[in-house]
């Protein structure tokens, strides 16, 4: 437990000591997130929080997980340098795509070759077991990437991925905990310690955003986390199994993770790439119900709690049965929300457009058509 506490409290101190001159530096070299249509803040602001939530977290784990303890710490550190350089070149100079995608994938190939965090047994989703090696390690891949990109695509509002990121870490740590897995507890906590102090910045209204480095960061190591506690709670000889363990790790990122889902099948749908932007993420919903930043945040966070009691009491059903209701009660969520916005100011817009369009073709007739001589 000394140890737990001991890099909690690390990393909080050094992200929030650390915050406060990243902003001033950030200020003096012009590093800062431009608004535009998309976006929702109006004012450019600082982009480099997570290199304060990446300082702490790193520092803190080295600290905190003893070198007798595991072997594959060394592993998740590799790979969340990878990442954070990824994000911070992003952050800075903007990055494509695909070298994003690439630099994920070697961050994955590193976690799940050296790391051992690997899905191979599916605990009776759609009554499958023990999967054959190469399904695991590409199912593996899949997960690991569509997390770390969840927190990333989520990252749209003041504080909420970092809430998000605070909830999942938190229950993640507790569990380890009580099933002695001390390396993964200190990561969750750790992390935990330096999102507290990244988002007493962060509240709306924003001081400083988390850009792609922090949000990369948060979803590589849920993922790690994830992966894990299903391994782990779904094993019966493990010190805390749990029934269901697929489903229950589902539930605990279910706002990012299923909205990430959601908005790559839309966007797959209508021939795009799954990263273009646009305004369908659930916290854009909430906008457009009104809702401010904080009460948007509040809004995710409780649901995202819901989800996950909802989860827990049942698992009994088993992870198939315990999955749909999961699923079927995030679609109710979305529509109501989606369904429950304002058409007024979207109807009017949508006019003026067309009357302009209407406007533009008939000066264009009348442009093209002959004079007639008197």
């Amino acid at each position: 437990m000394d140890n737990i506490l001991l890099s909690a409290a690390l990393a909080f101190l050094i992200t929030f000591f650390a915050i406060p001159v990243i902003i001033q530096v950030a200020k003096d070299k012009k590093l800062f997130d431009e608004p535009d249509e998309r976006k929702v803040h109006k004012t450019v602001i600082p982009t480099l929080g997570g290199l304060g939530i990446f300082a702490g977290f790193i520092i803190a784990t080295l600290m905190g997980v003893p070198s007798t303890v595991t072997s594959e710490l060394q592993y998740f550190a590799a790979a969340a340098t990878v990442i954070f350089f990824l994000g911070i070149k992003d952050d800075i100079l903007v990055l494509s795509a695909s070298k994003k995608f690439i630099g994920q994938l070697i961050a994955a190939g590193i976690i799940i070759k050296f790391g051992g965090i690997q899905i191979n047994n599916m605990h009776g989703f759609l009554g499958i077991y023990e999967i054959p090696h190469i399904a695991s390690i590409v199912l593996s891949i899949f997960t690991i990437i569509v997390i770390t990109n969840s927190f990333n695509l989520i990252d749209g509002v003041d504080g909420l991925a970092g809430s998000l990121g605070l909830l999942t870490t938190l229950v993640f740590g507790a569990y380890f905990y009580y099933a002695g897995q001390l390396t993964y507890s200190v990561m969750a906590f750790a992390l935990a310690g330096s999102i507290i102090g990244f988002l007493l910045y962060n509240f709306s209204p924003a001081k400083i955003f988390m850009g792609d480095t922090g949000s990369l960061l948060l979803g590589l190591i849920n993922s790690i986390l994830v992966i894990k506690f299903i391994n782990v709670a779904g094993n019966p000889v493990s010190n805390l199994p749990i029934a269901a363990a697929p489903a229950i790790g589902f539930s605990i990122l279910m706002i990012p993770l299923f909205d990430t889902l959601r908005v790559f099948g839309l966007r797959i749908l209508d021939r795009r790439s799954p990263f273009s932007p646009d305004r369908t993420h659930v916290h854009h919903f909430l906008l457009d119900l009104g809702f401010s930043h904080r009460m948007v945040t509040i809004t995710c966070v409780l649901v995202n709690i819901a989800f996950i009691a909802m989860a827990f009491f049942l698992r009994g059903l088993g992870t198939t049965a315990v999955i749909g209701v999961l699923l079927v009660s995030a679609f109710i969520f979305i529509g109501i929300i989606y369904y429950s916005r304002p058409r007024t100011k979207q109807l009017i817009k949508e006019n003026l457009s067309n009357t302009e369009v209407i406007k533009s073709h008939k000066i264009l007739k009348l442009a093209s058509e002959p004079v007639e001589a008197e």
